[in-house]
């Protein structure tokens, strides 16, 4: 059964009219640091913890924390 993974960088909170004064270029700074976790996201719950790496000219995540599951 195909199930979708997502990651979760980070979030921010703007309201719409920060949200209309975005454009090209435009940067959202997030809530998170650079060098900080990422979640593994499947079917919209955090699954596991890791962090972002290069593959080939992809990007992929390193498992670094597997949540347990209730």
């Amino acid at each position: 059964m195909p199930l979708e993974l997502t990651v979760l960088l980070g979030s921010r909170r703007m309201t719409i009219g920060e949200l209309l004064e975005l454009g090209e270029g435009s940067i959202v700074e997030l809530d998170r640091a650079a060098d900080g976790p990422v979640d593994l996201l499947a079917g919209g719950a955090v699954v596991a913890h890791g962090e972002i790496v290069a593959v080939e000219e992809h990007f992929g995540i390193r498992i670094t924390d597997v949540r347990a599951q209730s």
